[in-house]
């Protein structure tokens, strides 16, 4: 349960951190969204779960995209979205290109 619950709250302060940075109200979201502001204020609050449909709307509202991601998946999704030094970029992460025709 505790699982669901720090879920429900990491899911809401993505939301509320992109209503703030887009300059919305939780009003605002809510009618884009077609939930009422309480509505909205409890998914975003963490207070309540949601269907994913209006997860999926709430999103889309605020000019994100979710998605489901396999639960065999998830660790290395985390790794690629929060990769913990340098050294841990993908194999596939371009590198530098050295353009310093100085040095030849």
């Amino acid at each position: 349960m505790k699982v669901e619950t720090e879920a429900l709250a990491a899911i809401g302060d993505h939301f509320r951190c992109a209503r703030l940075a887009a300059g919305l109200t939780q009003g605002q979201v809510a009618d884009l969204a077609g939930i009422s502001r309480p509505r909205y204020r409890d998914v975003e609050t963490g207070a309540a779960a949601a269907r994913s449909t209006t997860l999926i709307n709430i999103a889309r509202a605020l000019g994100l995209e979710m998605m489901l991601v396999p639960q065999a998946m998830v660790p290395a999704v985390e790794a690629l979205l929060h990769p913990e030094t340098e050294d841990d970029r993908p194999a596939f992460s371009p590198q530098p290109e050295d353009n310093d025709d100085s040095r030849r």
